[in-house]
């Protein structure tokens, strides 16, 4: 075995036991808040990382990876198809500006942070478009990032405009309204956080009970996220280590 086979091996067998631990973390919260482990999915945050990470990554039975920048996610998710033929799932994480939504339509299956009518309309209009070009079929899902505190600048719909929102997406034909993302604000007790969005959601899901995603929690706060309910909590640092950039 050369060099790079052992480089490769050794990174396969950390991935392989930081997975492990970060799974077992999720069947006790799980268990702990009396839910089915199966109820609350795992994505593997992959920005930052290369895309020998996500191959080995594949092979370690993960399908859902979240990325943050879509100059970085495009060019990672190609290199990922020239060695993986199947298909998986690209989640858009991170805050996206308009001019970035129809360049991340072409790859995205879900994206967890609209929070406004404009990148919402920005969003149906780069789905239509690549559509159009044959480099996707389906609608894209959406999940509506929510301000818990109010304060747009960090990005997320305020409480008072996330029903209209809601209402726009819902509506239109190349998105799919797939429920609600949310991070706790600085300086919030998570619990504290959580059980905000977690109310959120129970109102929204009054008017749209399609909407039953949950995008909630982190490596260092998916127990308390999985106690309120989250679905789907998104995994960096416990999984892959350190990031490797700023």
């Amino acid at each position: 075995m050369n060099a790079a086979e052992q480089s490769r091996q050794h990174r396969r067998a950390e991935l392989a036991g930081r997975l492990v631990a970060v799974r077992e973390r999720l069947d006790a919260a799980a268990r702990a808040a009396d839910r089915e482990p199966s109820d609350v999915a795992l994505l593997v945050v992959t920005k930052y990382f290369p895309v020998t990470d996500a191959v080995l990554l594949y092979e370690l039975g993960c399908r859902a990876f979240g990325e943050s920048r879509e100059q970085e996610a495009a060019a990672k998710i190609a290199q990922f198809r020239e060695t993986v033929p199947d298909e998986v799932e690209w989640h858009m994480i991170g805050r996206l500006q308009r001019n970035k939504a129809r360049a991340v339509a072409r790859w995205a299956h879900t994206v967890h942070s609209v929070d406004s009518l404009r990148l919402a309309s920005a969003l149906a209009k780069g789905v239509a478009a690549a559509q159009d070009s044959g480099e996707r079929s389906t609608p894209i899902r959406v999940l509506l990032q929510v301000s818990l505190d109010g304060d747009r600048e960090r990005g997320g719909v305020v409480a008072d405009e996330l029903g209209s929102l809601a209402d726009a997406v819902a509506s239109a034909p190349e998105l799919e309204l797939g429920g609600l993302m949310g991070v706790p604000p600085l300086g919030w007790e998570p619990d504290a956080a959580f059980a905000r969005l977690a109310g959120l959601h129970t109102s929204l899901l009054a008017e749209h009970p399609g909407a039953t995603e949950l995008s909630a929690g982190m490596s260092g706060d998916l127990e308390h996220a999985v106690r309120w309910g989250s679905t789907c909590v998104r995994v960096g640092t416990a999984v892959l280590g350190t990031r490797p950039i700023a």
